[in-house]
């Protein structure tokens, strides 16, 4: 027979494939899925990176907000975005 524990330590150590099949919250057996998405084994799907560099364009500027007021000498803006209540 088997030796299924593999304990060190006073814990269980080992593949968690002996103690149980993979499994849903539910119970039910797992099955695989296709994956989704872009296929990034193609260079050109790739979005790498180097030294901050990206191949993906930069965000648009936020141009959305509410002007506020009293703000004398403002060194970083004057549009308020987000709640303000």
């Amino acid at each position: 027979m088997a030796k299924f524990s593999k304990k060190m330590m006073g814990k269980e150590v080992g593949d968690a494939a002996v103690y149980a099949p993979p499994h849903t919250m539910t119970g039910k057996p797992v099955k695989p899925s296709a994956a989704s998405g872009p296929n990034r084994s193609d260079a050109g799907t790739v979005n790498m990176s180097v030294a901050g560099i990206n191949r993906r364009p930069p965000p648009a500027a936020k141009t959305s907000g509410i002007v506020t007021r009293g703000n004398g000498a403002a060194t970083k803006g004057r549009i308020a975005r987000g709640p303000m209540a």
